[in-house]
């Protein structure tokens, strides 16, 4: 018995029909990307309140304030500051304004060649503790609330070791701690490489090369899998827009001070000297059994650079009898530019705050 044919004219109406398709959405492509984008980032107003060096301190005013103690946002050193306040319908930092929250939020800045001498005590007890004391006195209180981020979270758990008595309540973000793990390949890079071959050749490393670094961590997704989801997606305004504001983001890192980057190497990534409290800043000893306030600490399930092996030991190392551990099923990147986890964590973390204010 014969096999039943398919229509050769069904099969060329299906090919005509794609290929209408696929010229309608070219078309409306090319309409998109020639056209007016909005595509700024760091666009919620803000007030420039104090600088110190190439450092900066962005207020953020809410409509109604909630909260008498002011929350300061510190991000890392290798990206900028404004992944917290990337596009207008997913900015942690305008998400925190509609909680009521008087926000700061901390600008590295771009070091010079006069910065690469500048080590990790220069940025905690001198240019973080400056920023501080400076809300302290401006708000008139004892403490802040201090919420870290990637590094940035880092720094801050280090701060609250040195200087428990100035912080209320403790959050970070992606933010390692534990740094003896092979999860990550950012951990089992750092910990082999040559690092004081690399700063004393360079001073400030280059933010492009460490660019090129992070895109070879994950080349398939960040390389690939990216551009063929923008290819099937730029007929779509929106979509073009909030990927070209990320594009931005990526690709504007700043420089790292060179004395700075050997000593995170170093004691962190190739001792993993803090989770052992043998870590010592500015001749102090950096104990977390002193991290007593309480401490929210948040982290994605499928973060590529800050496994949460890197994250979850934070908890069960700090003196404080009030911590919490949130894995959300999420990315580096997802948990500040997603839309959903807008949604969930920004409440999640205002909630959190209100209920310890007293």
């Amino acid at each position: 018995m014969d096999r039943p044919k398919i229509p050769v004219d069904l099969i060329l109406a299906k090919l005509a029909a794609e290929a209408e398709e696929a010229q309608h959405r070219l078309e409306k492509a090319r309409d998109i990307l020639t056209g007016p984008l909005d595509t700024d980032i760091g666009t919620t107003p803000y007030e420039l309140v104090y600088q110190e060096d190439r450092v900066r301190l962005k207020y953020y005013r809410p409509a109604s304030p909630r909260l008498k103690t002011p929350l300061l946002l510190t991000h890392g050193l290798f990206n900028r500051e404004t992944l917290l306040d990337l596009q207008p319908d997913r900015s942690v930092v305008q998400s925190l304004l509609r909680e009521g929250f008087e926000v700061y939020l901390v600008d590295w800045g771009e070091p010079t060649r006069r910065d690469q001498f500048l080590t990790l005590d220069d940025h905690i007890n001198g240019y973080l503790d400056n920023i501080v004391n400076f809300i302290r006195r401006r708000h008139r209180t004892p403490k802040v609330n201090l919420m870290g981020v990637c590094i940035g979270g880092t720094f801050a758990v280090i701060y609250a070791a040195l200087y428990p008595e100035k912080i209320r309540n403790l959050i970070t973000t992606v933010a390692p701690t534990h740094f003896d793990t092979p999860k990550g390949l950012l951990h089992i890079w750092l910990k082999e490489i040559d690092v004081d071959r690399l700063v004393n050749s360079f001073g400030n490393l280059p933010g492009n090369l460490l660019n090129a670094a992070f895109l070879l961590l994950n080349p398939a997704r960040l390389l690939l899998d990216k551009y063929l989801g923008f290819l099937e997606n730029m007929d779509s305004k929106d979509f073009v827009e909030n990927f070209i504001r990320i594009e931005k983001w990526i690709f504007d890192s700043p420089d790292v001070p060179g004395e700075t980057l050997r000593q995170l190497v170093k004691d962190l990534y190739q001792q993993n000297l803090l989770v052992q409290n043998k870590m010592e800043l500015g001749g102090r000893s950096v104990n977390l059994a002193k991290v007593t306030m309480p401490l929210l600490n948040i982290y994605g399930q499928y973060d590529h650079l800050v496994p949460p092996e890197a994250c979850e030991v934070l908890s069960r190392r700090v003196g404080s009898k009030d911590t919490e551990d949130i894995c959300l099923d999420s990315g580096h990147i997802g948990i500040y530019v997603s839309s959903r986890f807008q949604r969930e964590l920004v409440p999640k973390i205002a909630t959190w705050l209100s209920d310890r204010e007293g």
